[in-house]
């Protein structure tokens, strides 16, 4: 499935041979955060993308054709979980990750099931999530999960 936008960003289907260009996206995402929070290395942040990566739950976010970052949507209990929504630094601020976290809820919202994710305590990227509609579920001192559940349909 292929997802246009007139800012010039684009969903695809991801394939096994975009995994290394997410895995090095996510240690330079993550770097900061993760350096904050005294839990970098090197090598697991890495690691961990490649131990779970799902491709055929996962999508590519292309900017005018080029690698911009992924997403994966996943099956989980009684509605979905968002991971690993990774966007290069040189695409944030300008609406790109708004867009595509707005089409991705559309997909639950027709399914009428929660979505659920976890983001690193202090990390901006909370900010969007709740600008979205995610509220604080349960957090521990790494990490803030967070729910959004679907709209509640008007009454008859």
């Amino acid at each position: 499935m292929r997802v246009r936008t007139t800012r010039g960003w684009a969903l695809r289907p991801a394939t096994p041979g975009d995994l290394e260009a997410m895995v090095e996206l996510r240690a330079v995402v993550m770097r900061p955060d993760l350096v904050r929070l005294g839990r970098f290395d090197e090598h697991r942040v890495r690691r961990r993308l490649r131990d779970s990566y799902l491709p055929e739950h996962t999508s590519v976010i292309t900017v005018e054709g080029r690698f911009a970052g992924s997403v994966t949507l996943r099956p989980h209990e009684d509605g979905h979980c968002l991971e690993n929504f990774l966007l290069d630094a040189e695409f944030q601020g300008r609406g790109i990750g708004s867009a595509v976290l707005s089409t991705l809820l559309a997909r639950a919202d027709t399914e009428g099931v929660p979505v659920r994710l976890d983001v690193l305590q202090g990390s901006a990227a909370r900010r969007l999530y709740e600008r979205h509609g995610f509220v604080l579920e349960r957090e521990d001192p790494v990490d803030v999960f967070m729910v959004r559940l679907p709209p509640v349909p008007p009454s008859p």
